[in-house]
């Protein structure tokens, strides 16, 4: 059986209290961060090998169902806001398709080649890069997309918690984030869910600052897409430059992003 399919530790999870619930899931939460650290080197060895692609124009995808899937197309979507790069450069797949996201669609994680065949419309070349996040190792979905995907060249990983399963053997590199069985028994939302969450914070993250997209330890590509961030940018922009806060959102609001609006300001005033 597979791991994240094994019995709960917890019984009788309707006597307890509310008190006990929380703090019992609580507990399980607190196993996934040693879970995620045994696998850097995974993941570090899957940045390593991104970087030099996004470099010459390559895209990573991300492929899943059910959970595994939104969490992939939540990670993509916020790439383009947080950093400012244009959307189809992190892409995010759903067995099922966009109405997936909101609503389960029956039995489209178990088509193994439609995955492929969605790939192949956006060009899919041999710069790009596929991972898979299936909390089973198993998903059809998945599976038939790395291995087409590995066939064709095409650099592939997968993001399971389960160990030793067909993703793991597919794909080239196996990030295998084994959290053990759920407090809620194969409710893989939960451990198997925070888990692929962090590893794909990690992996975009490390990405991004690795491409330029981060200065110190700042957005500064950010998007202008509301006030709060207006705001953000702003406050970036007066302590980079040491200009006053009014100053500072006239270049920010003149050029569009923190890194134009001061580099804009070094060359005028250099000039």
């Amino acid at each position: 059986m597979k791991v994240t399919e094994l019995p709960s530790k917890y019984n009788d999870l309707e006597k307890m209290s509310v008190n006990e619930i929380l703090t019992n899931i609580n507990k399980e939460d607190a196993l996934v961060h040693h879970a995620v650290e045994k696998v850097i080197p995974k993941i570090e060895l899957l940045v390593e090998k991104l970087i030099p692609r996004m470099k010459k124009g390559g895209r990573l995808f991300y492929l899943g169902a059910g959970t595994s899937g939104r969490l992939g197309i939540i990670d993509a979507s916020e790439i383009p806001p947080t950093y400012g790069i244009p959307h189809g450069i992190v892409i995010g797949l759903i067995a099922g398709g966009d109405s997936a996201i909101r609503k389960a669609v029956e039995s489209a994680e178990d088509d193994y080649n439609e995955s492929w065949k969605e790939l192949k419309q956006f060009g899919i070349n041999e710069n790009d890069a596929v991972v898979g996040i299936a909390s089973s190792g198993t998903t059809p979905y998945v599976v038939g997309g790395l291995d087409h995907a590995r066939r064709n060249g095409i650099l592939t990983a997968g993001i399971t918690c389960n160990p030793k399963q067909k993703i793991s053997k597919i794909a080239q590199i196996a990030i295998e984030t084994i959290t053990g069985p759920e407090f809620v028994t194969g409710s893989t939302r939960m451990k198997a869910g925070t888990a692929q969450k962090l590893v794909l914070n990690m992996i975009t993250t490390s990405l991004m600052i690795k491409l330029g997209r981060v200065k110190g330890n700042r957005m500064v590509d950010m998007q202008l897409t509301n006030n709060k961030l207006v705001e953000r940018g702003t406050k970036m922009t007066a302590e980079e430059l040491s200009i006053t806060h009014e100053t500072a959102k006239r270049l920010l609001l003149l050029h569009g992003s923190v890194r134009k609006a001061v580099d804009n300001y070094k060359l005028n005033n250099l000039n």
